[in-house]
């Protein structure tokens, strides 16, 4: 690497630096983080770095809402619940799809007519899924929360029954394919889509969302992608007239006759197997780790460690 190369690199470094230190002390002052991140001269104004630490400074802000509203949450999660209740038996998995604080997560679980056997939710915000853990534990409700990637998700082929999102795709217009083909991939029964449907919306709803490059043409995009919709419409329920919430269920239409048993993890970098030794994931063939957080697995990419002699090392007591 020559010298203009590495002050290049260094000059990066700095500037991530100062974009974290910034945010964070913004934050602290009670001002707009994103704010900051935008008036920041080389910080990349809305960078995925920015918005993601915005994200997580914010972690308890659903929970806070949850608590406010317990009617409102109430009623949403047994709506959705309602909607899961044909694809659930006791011995399912379900994966919620950016789970936040596990606040709709926690409310499912509880109004399901029947608790499947592996309940699992993912978020991209460690400080998330922290809450979320003590949400799930205040409630006392058992599920297994997790740090990834919407269109990385570890986890196998078809190794989950039942997958759902709520308002999770939401703001990822123009990576609607890439996001449905990656829930197909996972789920093994069942995607239900719980999302504002553009399609659906009224004029001024559809302003909104495409201000705030929102998803569009689900219901389009995923019959595209040779998927079987046998549900299509608004919710009865709706937080938000100009963010109508509806349902895109997408039923997997090959014969599975095997249904249930434990989620099989893979390496979202090399998609290779990956087992759960407790502190650790290991790529079973990658010589890649990804650590345990507090209870929490860290399963981006970004979180691999090259560790080739993992299997060979000890686990301190």
């Amino acid at each position: 690497m020559d010298k203009k190369q590495d002050f290049s690199l260094r000059s990066d470094t700095a500037e991530l630096r100062n974009l974290i230190l910034g945010m964070r002390a913004a934050y602290a002052r009670g001002e707009n983080a994103m704010e900051f991140a935008r008036q920041t001269a080389g910080a990349g104004g809305n960078s995925l770095v920015s918005t993601l630490l915005a994200y997580d400074l914010q972690a308890g802000s659903y929970i806070s809402e949850a608590r406010a509203n317990p009617e409102a949450n109430a009623l949403w999660c047994a709506q959705l619940a309602g909607i899961l209740d044909p694809f659930i038996t006791d011995q399912s998995s379900m994966l919620e799809v950016g789970c936040g604080e596990a606040t709709t997560l926690t409310g499912v679980l509880r109004h399901l007519r029947t608790i499947p056997q592996h309940a699992l939710g993912f978020d991209i915000s460690w400080s998330r899924c922290a809450e979320g853990l003590g949400w799930l534990l205040e409630k006392e409700v058992n599920a297994r929360l997790f740090v990834a990637d919407l269109f990385e998700i570890p986890l196998e082929d078809g190794s989950v029954d039942v997958i759902y999102t709520s308002h999770s795709l939401e703001p990822n217009g123009g990576r609607e394919e890439e996001a449905i083909r990656e829930l197909m991939r996972v789920a093994r029964r069942a995607v239900v889509l719980i999302e504002p449907i553009y399609e659906l919306a009224n004029m001024a709803a559809q302003s909104r969302m495409r201000h705030h490059g929102y998803v569009q043409s689900l219901k389009e995009t995923a019959e595209r992608l040779g998927a079987n919709v046998t549900d299509y419409r608004l919710l009865d329920h709706i937080n938000n007239p100009l963010n109508p919430s509806g349902l895109v269920l997408i039923e997997k239409s090959e014969i599975i006759k095997a249904v249930g048993g434990a989620p099989a993890w893979r390496c979202p970098l090399t998609h290779i197997p990956m087992s759960d030794l407790g502190d650790v994931f290991v790529g079973e063939q990658s010589g890649l780790a990804y650590p345990v957080l507090r209870e929490i697995p860290l399963l981006r990419m970004e979180h691999g460690v090259i560790a080739s002699k993992i299997h060979g090392s000890t686990k301190k007591k």
